[in-house]
Parts: C-alpha cells; structure tokens; sequence
C-alpha cells in the first residue's frame, strides 16, 4: 500500500456533491452524472494503492472522474456510428446486403506493429517535451494531457489566460518541429 494514506470511508461525505456539480455540467442528465460518479468511486477504492499523495484526494478522484466522462462520450460517440444500414457494394449476391461493420477494421484490433508504433510515438513526444523550456512544458502537460481548466493553471502559475494560450501555441508549436525533426 502506499505510503501516502486516504480514506475512502470519508469520500461520499467529503467528496460526492462536489463531484456530482462537476459531473452534472459536463454530461446534463442526473442518472448518468451518479453513475459516473459511483463509477469513480469504485475505480478510486481499486487504485487507491497507486496513489502516491502528490495531490489531495479531491483533485485525483476528480483525475478518475475526467477519465470516466471521456469515455462516458467515447462510447456515446462510438455506438452514433454503428447504424444498421445494409449497404450493396459488391456486385456478387453472396455478399450483397452485408453489415457494413463487417467490412471495416475493428479500431480497437491493435496489433503489435501498432502497439510498438504508438509507443515509439509516445516516447517521441515525451522526448520532444522534455526539449522545451520548463514553464512551455509545465502549461502544456497540465492543459493538454492532465486536462487541468485555463483557470487551474492561472492561478496555480500566476499567469494570465492570455498568456497561457500563447505558451500554449509556443509549445505546440516547438513540439511540431521537434516531431518532424525526430519522428517522421
């Protein structure tokens, strides 16, 4: 267990109107919002053993909780796509009328080529941050990968929003070049 301790028997009292509000205003129907909610819970008392204290508890359920939502409307998304239309695009009568689900690549068929390609890409792009100037990568890493809000890191960093979103194209920008230069 980790060194650095929560309390999970204090979360719904401490933590559940929070993360509801938060929820609520992302997704606007009542019963998703307390399923997603329940849902971190749960995956907060499964990994709770990883948590290493380097935020409150409030802030990491809130980290599980942003994951939950995104793939709350990554499944949304995913099922729009899966319309029961029959489609003729073979001139043959065997395979006249086929689902058109049936012909395409499964997205999630990751095989090992794409596996060891994502992760050459990874650590291209983690080898690409580590070349940028600290406040570049700190503004970048809290906005685009931890999805901190323009105001979190406002106030964390003592920078205006303006500021921000031109740190913000700096680093997208320097990150492009480094990417071409080293990647492609």
């Amino acid at each position: 267990m980790s060194k650095h301790k929560i309390n999970p028997n204090n979360w719904i009292k401490l933590y559940s109107d929070y993360l509801f509000n938060y929820t609520i205003t992302r997704v606007n129907d009542r019963e998703t919002a307390q399923d997603l909610v329940s849902e971190t819970f749960l995956a907060g008392l499964k990994s709770m053993v990883n948590f290493k204290g380097e935020a409150s508890e409030r802030t990491w359920l809130i980290s599980i909780l942003k994951r939950k939502i995104i793939d709350h409307y990554r499944k949304i998304n995913s099922n729009k796509g899966k319309a029961e239309v029959r489609m003729s695009y073979n001139s043959d009568s065997e395979s006249e009328g086929d689902w058109l689900e049936e012909r395409v690549a499964d997205p999630f068929d990751k095989t090992a080529e794409d596996k060891l390609e994502n992760s050459e890409l990874g650590e291209a792009i983690y080898d690409c941050l580590d070349k940028l100037p600290e406040k570049q990568a700190n503004v970048f890493k809290m906005k685009t990968i931890l999805g901190y809000d323009t105001e979190t890191i406002c106030n964390d960093l003592d920078i205006t929003a303006s500021n921000l979103w031109v740190i913000i194209h700096r680093a997208r920008t320097a990150l492009a070049d480094c990417m071409q230069k080293n990647w492609m």
